[in-house]
């Protein structure tokens, strides 16, 4: 998840995402354990068997990073390019599990980075680099990346088009862009736009706010609207994983740690979200998209 910082929150608790470097030196060890790699949902295969503790949610954002290399076919031997990479979870996931990477992470929160580059060090004859830049004006010229990667972070991107397009311009020309959303039904978009303006405020005082041109990180489009952005920038969707039920099991234990940090006000946000889920009129979904040529 790609977060930005805020500063000026004086009367109410800091958004908790924003504030976790502090929680993380302070010795926050709930914190720690479960955020200390990853800022994003749980993957399970089965939500039945989750139970609860920050160790099984630790273990499903882990899985979480697994998935979506596993839909992306990751192999040995390739140049990764990760955005809104945050503490470095999933680069630390593909250097544990493959070789010969050139792995870069780009992430928009110099306390994040700072982080990653402490906690993930290149093993397996890996390299790693984390840069910081905006997700849609990235600072690298050579089109010489296998795969670019955009886990639940895209949303906060100032534009999903010109995201696409840096994405295109960075990638080889057989490579793949992978990323994780929420995606409201298409029924459910039509309102969507209004709600969102409604508990944008709730989300940027729990998630914090991004140093881009949106003022609060939640922009959900169907999956429709993908296709037409994909269009429109050289890329064909061809997998679609809807793994909704198996990112269930992540509210409860988040909602408990925002209610443990700032109170009922602070929970709203995600339970609004969480709600709207369960009914499956948003849908957390996996999608991978193939550079297309323009020839």
């Amino acid at each position: 998840m790609l977060i930005g910082s805020t500063k000026n929150m004086t009367q109410t608790p800091p958004p908790y995402f924003d504030n976790l470097p502090q929680k993380f030196e302070e010795g926050n060890q709930e914190a720690l354990v479960a955020f200390g790699k990853h800022i994003h949902w749980g993957y399970w295969e089965d939500a039945k068997t989750a139970d609860g503790t920050l160790e099984d949610f630790a273990i499903a954002a882990d899985n979480l990073s697994r998935r979506v290399c596993q839909v992306a076919a990751i192999d040995n031997n390739r140049n990764i390019l990760d955005i809104g990479c945050g503490f470095g979870g999933t680069i630390s996931w593909l250097n544990d599990h493959f070789n010969h990477l050139n792995l870069v992470g780009v992430n928009i929160d110099t306390q994040q980075l700072i982080r990653a580059k402490k906690t993930v060090l290149p093993q397996g004859n890996n390299t790693i680099n984390f840069i910081e830049a905006n997700a849609c004006k990235i600072p690298l010229t050579q089109s010489d990346f296998n795969h670019v990667l955009a886990l639940e972070c895209i949303f906060s991107f100032p534009s999903r088009e010109q995201f696409f397009q840096e994405a295109y311009r960075l990638l080889k020309e057989d490579g793949k862009l992978t990323i994780c959303d929420f995606l409201p039904t298409e029924n459910f978009a039509r309102i969507w736009k209004w709600i969102e303006n409604k508990i944008n405020p709730l989300v940027g005082k729990t998630y914090g706010q991004v140093k881009t041109k949106n003022t609060f990180p939640i922009n959900f489009i169907p999956i429709s609207k993908y296709k037409e952005i994909a269009q429109n920038t050289g890329f064909k969707l061809t997998k679609i994983e809807d793994i909704n039920r198996n990112t269930l099991p992540t509210y409860p234990v988040v909602n408990r740690l925002m209610c443990q940090e700032g109170g009922q006000n602070m929970v709203s946000s995600t339970q609004g979200l969480e709600l709207v889920s369960k009914l499956g009129l948003i849908r957390y979904m996996i999608l991978d998209f193939e550079k297309q040529s323009k020839d």
